[in-house]
């Protein structure tokens, strides 16, 4: 399964990459604001997206929105150091699979993927 990691910081993404790369994963692409993530989703369409909230130009929740105008049908993990409740809401709202609070235990990430792997 394809994925794109969406993230405005280049650590974060970089530890995602080797976590995922590790357990078997093909990376398509990164993007560290909203705009580069959208253009990456539609351009790539990637089976996962891990996609933080809180990016520079706009919200993961922005992000999302758009790629679901544009029927994209991507298994979306958001990560955010936001964990408020009106946020998880909204992201079940918009089809997010799984809400990861930061710091986030990376083999959870794995099990997820994994399981979405085997459920696809």
């Amino acid at each position: 399964m394809t994925v794109l990691i969406v993230d405005d910081s280049t650590y974060i993404r970089s530890t995602i990459r080797a976590t995922l790369e590790e357990s078997g994963f093909e990376i398509v692409g990164e993007a560290g604001n909203g705009e580069k993530a959208i253009d990456a989703a539609l351009e790539l369409l990637p089976d996962i997206i891990t996609l933080d909230n809180i990016l520079p130009d706009m919200t993961g929740l922005d992000v999302l929105k758009t790629l679901r105008k544009n029927d994209h049908k991507a298994f979306v993990v958001m990560i955010s150091a936001v964990g408020q409740a009106s946020s998880l809401q909204k992201a079940e709202e918009l089809g997010v699979s799984h809400y990861l609070v930061k710091p986030f235990d990376h083999k959870k990430l794995v099990a997820i993927l994994k399981e979405a792997e085997i459920n696809s």
